[in-house]
């Protein structure tokens, strides 16, 4: 597969009047609409004064519109995908966080981040469709001209396409940049390792502000000139009449969706026969062996399990499409280099168990503004995972726990203190320890420890009402134990892993 080093790079992988991008109720956009959208779109974008390093927040319903903005903002600017399920709390962080220049959302938006982007003085850019023009097609507004762009004209390599944020186990969240070199090599490792050519036909369910949705969703299948077909998202119930209307040769999702899928697959057969998949692929979180086996019962094809992270633009390694499949494993390096690392900064040997380490062209270069992460984050040139793991001597990948404390919840990344200072503003609590609990279909759930002040009163549900009108919903937790108090460490210090365990709910 050839270089690719930009995002022009891989939009120019399509054929002229090859189908890029396809939806329901909208005639097919080609790869030369496409690029023609882009040019259009670094024009309208330099013409108000923003142009390439600039920060530009997107919020849009998933679908055709929010790949296509996604792409084309990271053409001539630096994309900021956010989840528009936000409260207006967290677009203001999000925002102020990354600098962020304008904030695009689709004409007549709703959004709380209007006012948010409104009170910090950010310019706002709507976008109205233009499906006339094809599936994604959109026409850009803003007020103003403003001052020129000072770095006009379409990305390179080194400039930042994507910054998105990962949750620590610091209250903080951090900011990852990707380079237009690191998605780029990161839209070829996934094409590669499950052979996308031109005739393949992506079926898009994945959010589109999330790493997963955004490279393996997108970008990969744009590397090789092949078509994706846009939904508004995941939903069980209408994923086969999809299917049926794009007649995909594949699909990404993370385990919770493929479970709801196996589980309405009965009634849908004459559909799955009609449309042969070549593959279907998993990746966000581990898929439990009785998934993978029931997904390859119902499609008849073989799954394919990747394991990523937001800091390498999503793949690191996967399972190898019709090689040997190792149950329990993340399967093979698939893009950068991977090994296990002991605490001094040591390379280990085959079977020895530390952390999970990778360097390549897909891994940021570092957090943003961030010297205390980047210290714990690098050693010697590679990138620390937080996962635990060893690989056997073929190459396969065990990841064996956990090192950080983040929630992983079905694919979505909860910071615990992140809840912890949340329920802390609550005038009824003293203490708030949020943990993991394990959970069948999503492996971990969010659940919080609570001690009251002394003389107050809180019901769990006033709680989370209050935690909900502050986070997005995946962050809330569902289950929060009032305690006399919360068990503690040798230090004094409230102990968040294994509390699950500790209080019964393992």
């Amino acid at each position: 597969m050839a270089t690719m080093k930009t995002l022009h790079d891989v939009l120019a992988a399509g054929q002229d009047e090859a189908t890029a991008i396809a939806a329901s109720g909208a005639a097919p956009l080609t790869y030369k609409g496409f690029r023609a959208l882009v040019a259009q779109t670094i024009e309208t974008l330099n013409g108000l004064g923003i142009g390439r390093g600039d920060r530009v927040a997107i919020v849009l319903p998933n679908g055709p519109e929010m790949a296509t903005a996604f792409v084309a903002i990271a053409c001539g600017a630096t994309a900021a995908p956010l989840n528009p399920a936000y409260r207006a709390d967290e677009f203001d962080f999000y925002m102020t966080d990354i600098n962020a220049k304008a904030l695009v959302v689709e004409k007549g938006s709703t959004s709380p981040a209007v006012g948010a982007a409104e009170k910090r003085g950010i310019r706002i850019i709507t976008l109205e469709p233009d499906s006339a023009s094809g599936a994604g097609a959109f026409k850009l507004t803003g007020s103003g001209s403003g001052t020129a762009a000072a770095q006009p004209g379409p990305a390179q390599a080194d400039d930042i396409a994507l910054i998105l944020h990962t949750s620590g186990t610091t209250s903080r969240p951090k900011i990852v940049p990707l380079s237009h070199a690191n998605v780029a090599a990161s839209a070829v490792n996934v094409a590669k390792s499950v052979a996308l050519t031109k005739t393949d036909r992506a079926l898009n369910i994945m959010p589109l502000f999330h790493i997963h949705g955004l490279i393996a969703g997108v970008l990969a299948p744009l590397s090789q000139g092949s078509a994706i077909f846009c939904t508004s998202g995941f939903n069980a119930l209408k994923f086969f009449a999809q299917m049926d209307e794009c007649a995909p040769t594949w699909y990404t999702a993370v385990p919770t969706m493929h479970q709801a899928i196996v589980g309405r697959a009965g009634p849908n057969r004459e559909i799955i026969a009609r449309h042969k998949l070549r593959f279907v692929r998993s990746s966000s979180s581990s898929l439990p062996p009785q998934v993978i086996t029931e997904l390859e019962s119902v499609f008849g094809a073989p799954v394919v399990e990747a394991y990523g992270m937001t800091e390498a633009a999503h793949q690191m390694a996967s399972n190898p499409l019709g090689g040997k499949r190792k149950p329990g494993t993340v399967g093979q390096a698939a893009g950068p280099e991977v090994a296990i690392m002991d605490a001094d900064g040591n390379i280990l040997g085959t079977d020895e168990t530390g952390e999970i380490v990778i360097r390549g062209p897909n891994v940021t270069a570092g957090y943003e503004a961030n010297p205390k992460a980047n210290g714990e984050a690098y050693t010697n040139g590679w990138f620390r995972t937080g996962d635990q793991g060893v690989i056997d001597i073929e190459g396969y990948i065990t990841i064996t726990g956990r090192l950080k404390e983040i929630i992983n919840r079905g694919g979505e990344k909860v910071s615990p203190r992140e809840v912890d200072e949340v329920l802390m503003d609550h005038p009824a609590v003293l203490q708030a320890l949020t943990f993991a609990m394990p959970h069948d279909k999503l492996g971990e759930e969010v659940a919080c420890a609570i001690v009251l002040r002394e003389g107050q009163t809180a019901t769990e549900r006033e709680l989370r009402d209050f935690a909900g009108e502050r986070l997005a919903n995946y962050k809330v937790p569902r289950k929060i134990i009032m305690m006399d108090e919360i068990p503690k460490g040798a230090t004094g210090k409230l102990q968040r892993i294994g509390l699950a365990q500790k209080l019964g709910l393992a």
